[in-house]
């Protein structure tokens, strides 16, 4: 029955799989809650340019693909003030330019064969230099969430009052941009770069139907990450599937199970 812990490879990916669904709904909270869920889709597909920035390069793809999400990240934010009345027009602008690189630099690789196993997922991306970055990254994320928990709480319900409040607002958007931007890059070969947005968004709606609090909404959406995650590595190495898609589909089915059950019980 848990044969698959045989394998090394099954041990890192779930002890990555943890961690990503760990700091992805933790993150996905604040951002959905200040209506800035697309920064994950933009910054998934700014990662996949990173992704094939290393395959172009020939070097550990992970490392391009946070350096190039952390300088999208800011310039999202650079421009989210400049078009402070069309915020979502930085996000278009960013996720084109990182759609445009990604394209042209897959075109010329030579090793862009890969390039499926990032899109999507693949539990046999994960070595054993990934895990050590992986778990650096995710002490720094959470570190960064308990240290300025309160200024991102607030901005997170209302930026104009948090300022008003005296709240640095512009320096911690910034460095909630970057740990957003780490969050992407770190979870790209769990999930994939097409679907860590998912991951970002849908265990944290399932979490909001249940959560009286937000504190309660954070437990609840890591709870169903975990789930997710847990089941969808195990799930795809079994049935040879990819890990991002397994994942996310049971993320909506959890989701889709919740909806019910409070609807058939009439629960508020």
């Amino acid at each position: 029955m848990l044969e698959f812990l045989n394998y090394r490879f099954m041990k890192r990916a779930l002890l990555a799989g943890n961690l990503v669904g760990i700091v992805a709904p933790l993150v996905g909270v604040f951002l959905s809650l200040r209506r800035l869920s697309l920064i994950g889709h933009a910054l998934s597909h700014v990662a996949l340019a990173g992704v094939a920035i290393g395959l172009f390069a020939g070097f550990l793809p992970i490392y391009s693909a946070i350096v190039v999400s952390i300088i999208a990240a800011l310039a999202i934010e650079k421009l989210r003030r400049d078009y402070s009345d069309y915020a979502e027009l930085s996000l278009a602008i960013i996720l084109a330019a990182g759609l445009g690189v990604a394209t042209i630099l897959i075109n010329l690789s030579q090793r862009s064969a890969g390039i499926q196993s990032y899109l999507f997922g693949s539990i046999s991306l994960v070595g054993s230099r990934d895990i050590y970055i992986i778990l650096f990254l995710t002490i720094i994320i959470i570190a960064i969430i308990v240290k300025f928990y309160y200024g991102f709480f607030f901005l997170a319900f209302n930026e104009d009052e948090a300022r008003l409040a005296g709240v640095p607002a512009k320096p911690l958007n910034i460095i909630f941009m970057i740990v957003t931007s780490l969050t992407v890059a770190l979870s790209i070969q769990i999930v994939g770069t097409l679907l860590i947005a998912s991951l970002i968004t849908i265990p944290v709606a399932t979490g909001m139907l249940l959560g009286k609090s937000f504190k309660n909404t954070i437990f609840y959406s890591i709870f169903f990450s975990l789930i997710s995650v847990n089941s969808g590595i195990i799930l795809s190495f079994y049935y040879d599937l990819a890990s991002g898609g397994t994942i996310i589909l049971i993320s909506v089915f959890l989701l889709l199970v919740v909806i019910s059950i409070k609807k058939v019980f009439h629960i508020n």
